[in-house]
């Protein structure tokens, strides 16, 4: 069979106003960057005509290897199907981070037979939305240390400065100056604001650093939020493109699940509905992180209500982690009151008895379990899956969120572990203990939390497997994130930037003199 990049470069593209126009979009509102792509101007929420908005749908998974199970081709794959069926159905997805893209774990543009199109651009520079939010805060960075230098009239003790430099590349030489721009607060800001005046305030209310007499400093004070949102500003528009077959997606904001809350823009997700009759996206890694972190900040913040939910299975992961994984993820889902769906993601070693074995183990767990292919066979590899999102759509949602706001961050925290990872409790460590009482100080005890902890396992050790029990979690330090509006809560040995594997996935990239792209999955 031919790569993900062969299969990309052979398809036939629809021009992107084509797309749009299906999409009920005015071209009034279309920005082309290019045949293929292109942003759609916020002014179209007001002209998108729709009495009724869409089923949401959200994709997760069980705890993951290493390679992934497939959440984003099952996404795409899905949407694909539910076209298929004659629904209007819209993705919506992150964007890439070249650092996974030339690190080990990959793109994110879905593969096989279930992509977004351009697949190269989508992986590599798309409309350069992350380098414009990498250059929005390096400009903050660069605002603050030259307060400093011309007098530091606010006072910043240069001991707790809490802002460092980003770029989107994995790189271990530089932890402790910079982040990856994945997991840049600036990024969460982008990804959870409903408009460009909610953004300015949410870039507004960052804090750079603390004063000698302990008051945060934020970018407002800094006077930098103005500067900030104009170098944001083409970066708030969603981006649009096309999946495989000719539906269209939204590649909008690129969080990281397993640091920040791993889910594309509110905007982008709020415009697909308006739209269409049916939204899939996904939310990063499984249910304890993206999954959990989508229910409780996103869906918060945008006032989302979620229809359904798709659990991604494969025989690897159930291979490492055993169905007793799978059934806690079943139980974490139903925590938020959503329908529930497993598919079982078809990969080329299965075998039909051997998937036939793992559906029919699923479905013990009571909720309804199909078979999808659509990574070999696109949307048609998802018919059974798409019929089962249907129906489950239909039955009733009691979308809930797991912990009220007026909750203390420590009990927020500890109902997230014991809740949803399955933990006995949680061991503060002494900073931790420090930064609770700095942070309910400043009067952001009220905010919903982010726990950063390893995607491999529903504990903070990624070296524990399947369903473990009689442990705890440590978090270790929090730090806030005023402007995006939530807390990180830091477990285990997390790190905001990577490294690159001794072998990383650049070794094999290259391009050709016509410009032809090869390596790149």
């Amino acid at each position: 069979m031919k790569t993900d990049i062969e299969i990309a470069q052979s398809a036939k593209m629809k021009l992107i106003v084509e797309i749009a126009k299906y999409s009920g979009i005015s071209l009034d509102d279309v920005e082309l960057h290019g045949c293929h792509t292109a942003k759609i101007n916020l002014k179209a929420f007001k002209r998108i005509k729709k009495k009724k908005e869409g089923k949401l749908i959200l994709v997760t998974a069980m705890t993951p290897t290493p390679l992934g199970e497939g959440k984003t081709t099952t996404t795409i794959g899905l949407a694909q199907a539910l076209q298929l069926s004659g629904e209007k159905a819209f993705v919506c997805l992150r964007e890439p981070s070249l650092g996974p893209v030339m690190g080990m774990k990959g793109g994110a543009a879905g593969g096989g037979y279930s992509q977004v199109l351009p697949m190269q651009d989508i992986n590599l520079h798309l409309t350069s939305d992350i380098h414009m939010i990498t250059s929005s805060h390096n400009l903050l960075a660069a605002m603050l240390y030259n307060h400093i230098y011309q007098g530091n009239e606010l006072g910043i003790d240069e001991n707790k400065i809490v802002w460092r430099r980003a770029m989107d590349m994995n790189d271990r030489s530089l932890r402790g100056q910079f982040d990856i721009t994945a997991s840049s607060e600036v990024m969460a800001v982008m990804c959870l604001s409903q408009n460009l005046t909610d953004m300015k305030e949410r870039l507004g209310r960052i804090i750079v650093a603390y004063s000698r007499d302990g008051r945060p400093v934020r970018a407002a004070d800094l006077k930098a939020q103005g500067a900030m949102a104009l170098l944001m500003y083409d970066a708030l528009k969603p981006t649009l493109v096309q999946t495989l077959e000719g539906g269209a997606a939204f590649v909008h904001g690129g969080p990281f699940a397993n640091i920040a809350h791993g889910c594309n823009s509110v905007v982008a997700t709020k415009m697909a509905l308006r739209a269409g009759d049916y939204v899939v996206t996904e939310a990063g890694f499984a249910t304890d992180l993206g999954a959990e972190k989508f229910f409780d900040i996103k869906c918060r913040a945008g006032k989302l209500k979620p229809a359904a939910s798709v659990l991604v299975v494969t025989g690897g992961a159930i291979e490492r982690h055993g169905y007793e994984n799978v059934a806690k993820h079943v139980e974490n889902l139903k925590m938020f009151g959503v329908p529930v769906v497993i598919a079982v993601n078809k990969k080329a070693k299965d075998t039909a008895a051997g998937l036939q074995e793992i559906r029919a183990r699923c479905q013990k767990l009571g909720v309804p379990a199909v078979i999808s292919d659509v990574w070999a066979k696109g949307g048609k590899g998802g018919k059974e899956l798409a019929q089962a999102v249907k129906a489950a759509c239909k039955t009733k949602s009691t979308f809930k969120y797991l912990y009220d706001l007026n909750e203390t961050l420590k009990d927020k925290i500890e109902k997230i572990a014991v809740k949803i990872y399955g933990a006995d409790g949680v061991n503060w460590a002494e900073q931790a203990q420090k930064d609770l009482e700095l942070l309910n100080g400043i009067g952001l005890g009220a905010l919903p939390v982010c726990i950063a902890k390893t995607q491999y396992s529903l504990s903070d050790d990624p070296k524990v497997f399947g369903r473990p029990r009689g442990f705890r979690i440590t978090i270790r330090e929090l730090k806030p994130s005023a402007g995006a509006g939530f807390v990180v809560a830091f477990a285990g040995n997390i790190m905001t930037m990577p490294g690159l594997p001794k072998h990383p996935a650049a070794e094999n990239m290259d391009v050709t003199e016509d410009g032809k792209i090869t390596g790149l999955f």
